[in-house]
């Protein structure tokens, strides 16, 4: 298998990041020789134990957190799950959840799972967006009611980068007595986050979205929020959350959210501006190519551009001749031939939504594969209009 060709431009990291060196230097010990149980009373699985709890400050300190708030799960997707079914199983007599229209699939299939569900009368109101992906403040003070028991809506859009005022909406369901819960899949890492200054009970992390593997995650809980566990089993995590931990991976995770840490800056300067860069070369050499999402409102690694008349997966194969790696949309429904959710919701036309081509950055991204980007994507767009019999229509 040759997965490491120094030929790949990888502009996919919203779906998966490469494992930085460090964190795997920091994993190897307890893939090898430190494979105590950190359950174990014997010090041979106490120094394990040590070692989580020192990713747990880790993780805490990159998000404003407690270490104590922090419980370690397979994924985000378990986290997802874990606070909002938490929730519903606190106050069984509240069957309201509040999201929006744009979620991704690990909120947006488990609140149709639910407003399904035979015999529960769950309610489920999604929150339209506006053109830009943002959302109207004044629609989602109007969806709280009484029988609300959690919010949850994404800190940054897994597709578009756009940003939500999570922290304004989360202050505002507590003044209701709701439970607001957050996947931060995307943000964390990428965008300063201080959960002490804010009304947020639950956060999701994904460790493969910054740097760490994949099969690992984290569920914050804030001090005090009710709190019932998905996964029950022994008494790890203080009991919140069942089985033996996975060491390498949360050590892993750890020594990301450090990284993540030092490299916020870059993250927020270099890394923008090669985005930027990006963005605006392919808004200015490709006709009929459309920005989707808010102009500033977004990650700093984003950006979903629509070319219009042709199709985003014949664009990507296209793309893959020249070993660019980009995306049509989540990771988690790119298989599927219906155009983006997300995009549909923002109304954006037809003839653009199956155009539409996700690139996101990381800080392993040169200027030198932007420029290089940006020298083929003119030609394999032409290319294709020119079979697109929409794109002859379009223009005669």
């Amino acid at each position: 298998m040759n997965c490491g060709s120094d030929k790949v431009i990888y502009m996919d990291n919203n779906a998966t990041t490469r494992v930085a060196p460090e964190v795997v230097d920091a994993m190897m010990p307890f893939l090898t020789d430190c494979y105590g149980n950190p359950s174990s009373m014997h010090t041979f699985g106490g120094q394990v134990g040590r070692a989580i709890n020192e990713a747990r400050a880790a993780i805490a300190e990159l998000i404003g957190a407690d270490p104590e708030e922090i419980v370690f799960t397979s994924c985000g997707t378990e986290s997802d799950s874990t606070a909002i079914l938490s929730a519903l199983q606190t106050y069984p007599e509240k069957r309201h959840v509040v999201t929006t229209r744009v979620e991704h699939p690990a909120v947006k299939n488990l609140c149709e799972n639910l407003d399904g569900l035979t015999g529960h009368k769950h309610r489920i109101t999604r929150l339209p967006v506006e053109a830009d992906g943002t959302l109207s403040m004044d629609q989602y003070r109007e969806s709280l009611g009484e029988d609300t028991a959690i919010v949850s809506v994404m800190w940054a859009n897994n597709e578009t980068g756009v940003i939500f005022p999570v922290e304004e909406m989360a202050a505002i369901a507590r003044e209701r007595g709701i439970l607001f819960h957050t996947d931060a899949v995307q943000a964390v890492g990428k965008i300063p986050i201080n959960l002490k200054d804010s009304c947020i009970d639950f956060l999701s992390i994904s460790g493969h979205k910054l740097h760490a593997p994949k099969g690992i995650g984290v569920l914050y809980i804030r001090k005090g929020t009710p709190f019932i566990p998905f996964l029950n089993g022994g008494h790890q995590e203080h009991g919140r959350r069942g089985g033996t931990e996975n060491v390498a991976s949360i050590v892993g995770l750890g020594e990301a959210c450090r990284l993540a840490a030092a490299k916020m800056t870059e993250e927020n300067t270099r890394v923008r501006a090669l985005r930027d860069k990006l963005e605006t070369g392919l808004l200015t050499k490709i006709p009929r190519a459309l920005l989707n999402g808010h102009k500033t409102e977004r990650l700093p690694n984003t950006a979903n551009i629509s070319f219009e008349y042709v199709e985003g997966e014949a664009i990507l194969l296209h793309m893959n001749r020249y070993q660019i790696c980009a995306s049509s949309g989540s990771a988690c429904t790119s298989g599927s031939l219906e155009p983006s959710h997300v995009l549909r919701a923002m109304g954006v036309p037809f003839t653009a939504a199956h155009g539409s081509i996700r690139f996101s950055l990381s800080i392993y991204n040169s200027e030198a594969e932007v420029d290089f980007v940006l020298d083929k994507m003119p030609a394999i767009i032409e290319n294709l209009r020119a079979m697109s019999p929409f794109w002859s229509e379009a223009n005669k």
